[in-house]
């Protein structure tokens, strides 16, 4: 009996605190951008050269692009990652829960944002 809880114990631990999105998609999603010339940019309190790809952390909040040559802003609109629901339908409550504590649950609408000044 003790064998069985030795071996099964870290199979539930591990079904149960696993997320999906978590696991398929990561807690970052790469973001393209894209500029006719070199620009500076800042994404959420992060400076990043642009063109160039950028490993941005999923959040539940907008994040916001300033483009620090001519002071505009742009904005990347959050929406539920689609692979949240696999949880929902699979009847993974742990795994969905998983997925919204680390923010996997949430993606950037924009995979390419160019960032020439209009």
């Amino acid at each position: 009996m003790k064998k069985i809880l030795y071996f099964a114990l870290p199979l539930v631990g591990a079904t149960m605190f696993s997320g999906c999105a978590t696991i398929l998609d990561g807690q970052t999603q790469t973001i393209n951008l894209t500029s006719s010339e070199p620009r500076i940019v800042e994404i959420n309190g992060q400076q990043f050269s642009a063109p160039g790809t950028v490993n941005l952390k999923r959040s539940n909040s907008d994040a916001i692009i300033n483009i620090k040559d001519c002071g505009q802003q742009l904005v990347l609109q959050k929406s539920i990652n689609p692979t949240f629901f696999v949880n929902l339908l699979s009847g993974g409550v742990y795994g969905s829960t998983t997925d919204y504590a680390t923010d996997a649950m949430w993606k950037y609408n924009q995979t390419n944002v160019n960032v020439d000044c209009k």
